[in-house]
């Protein structure tokens, strides 16, 4: 068991490799129609902008888009590429709950939730835009929450922008539970725990705890183990709040790193994956007042770990 959580985060020596950019971004500053965007913002002719259009060059948030007249909001990105971007049929996207408004996925492990500056096309966003353009090419997905990269789970996408901005603007009021589950090295000593801590960010975009709270965010995490054996333990997360990497770190801190995690630490990895899903979201709509829940089962691989 990995017990020296400082000296792992010293030995991460990360060094970015230089990668050539294929493409430009804009920033969406107020709502628009994507050619008059392009005309006005960014400096196309019309038959210019219709061009890269057609040629499938224009994607939204790094999902591609082809019709003219696509509506913008505030905050959206417009990146337009060197090729083609096309849209894909994804028959492995996991729809969890879907009506006129949101739409829920179990998002598989391995997928950006949103674009990045590394990756602009393999994104559960991307994912989500494709299927509900197949209905309608006007259709679109708004992103107001995110898990990681690594973790599987439960990822909710508003279907309009009002929803979408109600949403953000008042999530930690309106979310009541955010439950994770994942597979740790070692046996706890205690078996459930309240966890409130500061988490700050390095210059390698390494999270870490610090007892200094100025420039630093609150974290607050409950867990309880649920299932043990010898080697590991599978731990039901309650998070307080949705901090980066709250939940690796601050089992990383207690000496049980999740397995797979190699950010932080230096555990098993026996499925080649991050032991971490995101199984349940709870929260008030902000329109309707009712109380949405949302379920994503655990991943079978989790429980075998416990079989005997």
């Amino acid at each position: 068991m990995n017990k020296n959580y400082k000296d792992n985060l010293k030995k991460r020596d990360i060094k970015e490799t230089k990668k050539n950019i294929d493409f430009k971004e804009y920033k969406v500053k107020s709502e628009s129609i994507l050619i008059v965007f392009l005309m006005k913002e960014i400096g196309f002719s019309r038959n210019n902008a219709k061009k890269i259009l057609s040629h499938h060059l224009v994607s939204v948030d790094g999902a591609p888009v082809s019709q003219f007249d696509f509506s913008l909001f505030k905050g959206d990105t417009v990146i337009i590429a060197k090729r083609p971007i096309r849209k894909k049929e994804n028959n492995s996207l996991k729809i969890i709950y879907e009506d006129d408004e949101i739409i829920v996925i179990n998002k598989p492990y391995g997928v950006l939730s949103v674009a990045s500056d590394k990756e602009k096309c393999i994104t559960a966003y991307r994912m989500v835009t494709d299927y509900v353009q197949q209905k309608d090419k006007h259709n679109r997905v708004f992103v107001v929450h995110r898990i990681d990269k690594e973790t599987s789970g439960v990822l909710m996408f508003a279907k309009n922008n009002k929803l979408k901005e109600e949403l953000t603007n008042n999530w930690n009021e309106l979310v009541q539970k955010r439950g994770y589950y994942a597979v740790c090295e070692g046996v706890f000593k205690e078996k459930s725990m309240h966890i409130e801590n500061y988490l700050k960010q390095n210059s390698l975009n390494l999270v870490y705890i610090t007892k200094n709270s100025k420039g630093a965010q609150k974290a607050i995490t409950d867990y309880k183990v649920i299932k043990e054996n010898d080697k590991y333990s599978l731990v039901d997360v309650d998070i307080k709040t949705g901090r980066k990497n709250q939940i690796r770190v601050t089992l990383g801190s207690l000496g049980h790193y999740i397995l797979g995690d190699d950010k932080y630490g230096e555990p098993a990895n026996p499925i080649n994956r991050l032991c971490l899903h995101a199984y349940e979201l709870k929260l008030t709509h902000p329109l309707t007042k009712k109380t949405l829940t949302f379920r994503a089962p655990i991943p079978k691989e989790f429980l075998n770990f416990f079989k005997n």
